[in-house]
């Protein structure tokens, strides 16, 4: 009785085999004929986990065909294709590698089109559906990240940001680049042959290569800002001291945590940081001004000074350094006029207000040359220009004023 009852069990596991195969036929019948619901439904109907190993690889395999429905298939039926494949553990290798090639370049054009016309949001979800496709290729992902951002998909983006941080992905690439004879302009190429079979065509000259600049301080910084922007400064911190952590020598993410903590209105710590971070970088020109910034808004002048003039000194051109300085200088006669306009007319008045006005010329006069400087640089600065006549003008230096009315007027359109 047993020995039957072990017969009838093989001839049962047998039947139940020749079934799922024959299911797993008519399912990829129905795909070859483009029939994918009525594929989906046969599949739906089979349970892969009571299913033998050699059948459970075609399962998962046709599964992510149907789902996929050759590049028709929603979002989620996406979702759950990739899924499928990632469930092939042995089997059909051939076979999937093909499919995932079809599916990135699907992908990848649908991400590329949608973006050349602005519909980011659709583009973001085809390049992550790309990532998620080749997991080697991150530079999808980071792709996703930066147009999920565009369209203010700020929840999902920070995902796609923080796992790219998880991944400590830098986006740093080799770039080939060669110059082009007829437009004299430099070209960069995909590839080092194919830009070798232009230089060699004599298209191109001057080869070269270079690695981009990493990406890594615009993720953590988009992650910060996200969370700021939501109002969790503690976890934007939190992001940006744990890059800092890893990577205490990169100058650009201590910049962009001391402006997390100037955004976060801590103009202490913002201070301090750049401290640091100008004498890792002494000859930075933008840091120097920032210090200067922050020491004229704590009423330190005279190390104000000494920032804007260094900025001045590292780049001639620092037109911002030059005006705030002005603007800086300037700002001493308010105390001078508001001292004149409450005198007398007493002979001590009188003194006293001849002293007063000796040293509103003086401070004029010592603003003259940042002024100057920043109209050589950036002629049609009107701010400028009529700061600088109106000093002129009170200096008593007519023939300045004369030509300066007339840049004035010749820039108003008068």
């Amino acid at each position: 009785m047993k020995k039957q009852f072990i017969v009838a069990l093989a001839i049962l596991v047998t039947t139940f085999s020749f079934a799922q195969k024959k299911e797993l036929r008519s399912a990829e019948k129905a795909i070859k004929g483009n029939n994918f619901s009525e594929a989906k439904s046969i599949l739906g109907q089979l349970n892969p986990s009571a299913m033998e190993d050699k059948y459970k690889a075609e399962y998962y395999y046709l599964n992510a065909e149907a789902l996929y429905a050759n590049g028709t298939a929603s979002n989620d039926d996406v979702s759950k294709a990739l899924k499928s494949l990632g469930l092939i553990e042995s089997g059909l290798e051939a076979e999937t590698a093909e499919l995932k090639t079809t599916m990135i370049q699907s992908f990848i054009k649908k991400a590329n089109t949608a973006y050349e016309s602005k519909d980011y949001g659709v583009s973001s979800k085809n390049f992550e559906n790309a990532y998620r496709v080749s997991t080697k290729d991150t530079m999808y992902l980071y792709y996703s990240a930066v147009t999920a951002t565009a369209v203010q998909e700020f929840d999902r983006a920070l995902i796609l940001y923080e796992e790219l941080d998880d991944l400590n992905y830098t986006g740093i690439e080799k770039e080939y680049f060669a110059l082009d004879i007829e437009t004299g302009e430099e070209e960069v190429f995909n590839s080092k042959s194919i830009r070798d079979l232009s230089v060699k065509g004599g298209t191109h000259i001057k080869p070269g290569e270079r690695h981009t600049e990493s990406k890594r301080e615009e993720i953590i910084t988009s992650i910060a800002s996200i969370y700021k922007n939501r109002g969790e400064p503690e976890k934007a911190l939190k992001a940006m001291s744990k890059a800092r952590e890893s990577n205490p020598e990169d100058l650009s993410l201590l910049i962009s945590q001391a402006n997390l903590y100037f955004e976060l209105g801590d103009k202490e710590n913002f201070k301090s940081l750049l401290q640091e971070a100008t004498e890792k970088d002494p000859n930075n020109p933008e840091l120097q001004f920032n210090l200067g910034v922050m020491s004229q808004e704590s009423g330190d002048f005279d190390s104000a000074k000494k920032y804007y003039d260094r900025a001045i000194e590292l780049d001639p051109t620092y037109t911002n350094a030059e005006i705030n300085m002005a603007a800086m200088i300037l700002d001493q006669e308010k105390a001078l006029i508001e001292e004149m306009n409450s005198l007398g007319s007493s002979p001590a008045d009188n003194k006293r207000y001849d002293e007063l006005k000796l040293q509103r010329t003086k401070i004029y006069k010592s603003a003259i040359p940042y002024l100057e400087s920043v109209m050589k640089v950036d002629p049609d600065n009107i701010d400028a220009a009529k700061t600088l006549m109106n000093i002129y003008s009170a200096t008593g230096d007519t023939e300045k004023y004369k030509a300066m009315k007339a840049k004035v007027d010749a820039l108003i359109g008068n």
